[in-house]
């Protein structure tokens, strides 16, 4: 019985010296966080695609269940809407090879502007993905979380591709007013939708953004450890990645999500320990 639990990156500047030790190679930066979590979000491949040399340090520095939930480019999913991108999907294809099944699931988060009207272009779209891999699917419209139809109708489409709906929780962030410069930068950035906590295949994913106060991030994940804690009865395997505004405390806070919810499904597999961070020495 696993739940894996990660963050948006694997470095982080507030986490020198503090979580992971520094200085560090670029080589062994994940492997350190990977003591931490075991999960992450590839957020960089929706700017750029890393070239395959570098997808397989990636690899070469975690364990096979590690799981990475790479992005789909920009240029596949905003700029060309999923249509005319075989070229672009190649390409990125080709360079996650290397990550063989820590790859686990290739993320798919269309504009706010991709509506429900545009689904027909997501199905088409899924239709012609290699089936060796798996598939999550980000909306961040309106009306997939207000409209019922439109709802069963990407769900449907989900099904159908057997990918994932990923929900992007940020109620508790929009709950009250910011209180520090990271919350208000992200107050003007992040989708605020409906709380969706639905899952439609055996691997659910949630992407859950707190606040920079821990104790109101904790407090505002406890309907997540109800929900994980069910799915993990249900015979499920979840990820859920932990954000707050400034990320200072990331992963000790995934750790901390994954404690309160093996403390109620005491099987639950533990995370590795992290690596000590030794003390800066002059000599």
């Amino acid at each position: 019985m696993r739940l894996h639990v990660g963050c948006a990156m694997w470095a982080h500047r507030s986490w020198q010296g503090r979580l992971l030790a520094h200085p560090l190679p670029p080589t062994e930066r994940l492997r350190h966080y990977a003591r931490w979590c075991t999960a992450v979000e590839g957020n960089t491949t929706f700017y750029a695609i890393p070239g395959r040399d570098a997808v397989a340090s990636w690899a070469q520095q975690t364990d096979p269940d590690f799981r990475f939930l790479p992005k789909l480019p920009r240029l596949v999913t905003h700029e060309r809407r999923l249509a005319d991108v075989d070229e672009a999907l190649r390409v990125f294809l080709d360079a996650m090879e290397p990550l063989g099944p820590r790859a686990h699931a290739l993320w798919i988060q269309l504009p706010g502007s991709f509506a429900p009207a545009d689904v027909p272009i997501l199905a088409r779209f899924l239709r012609r993905l290699p089936a060796a891999h798996r598939y999550a699917v980000e909306v961040r419209h309106p009306a997939f979380f207000t409209d019922p139809g439109a709802t069963r109708l990407l769900e449907g489409v989900l099904t159908d591709a057997r990918a994932e709906w990923i929900p992007f929780d940020t109620t508790a962030f929009f709950a009250s007013p910011p209180t520090s410069d990271a919350e208000r930068e992200a107050w003007t950035r992040k989708p605020r939708v409906p709380l969706r906590s639905s899952a439609l295949t055996d691997r659910p994913i949630v992407r859950y953004l707190g606040r920079d106060d821990p104790a109101r991030t904790i407090e505002g994940w406890r309907h997540w450890v109800d929900v994980v804690v069910g799915w993990l009865r249900e015979g499920r395997s979840p990820t859920v990645f932990v954000h707050t505004p400034d990320n200072a405390d990331a992963p000790v806070l995934a750790r901390r999500f994954h404690d309160d919810v093996r403390a109620r499904v005491p099987g639950l597999e533990a995370l590795p320990e992290p690596a000590p961070v030794e003390p800066a020495t002059l000599f």
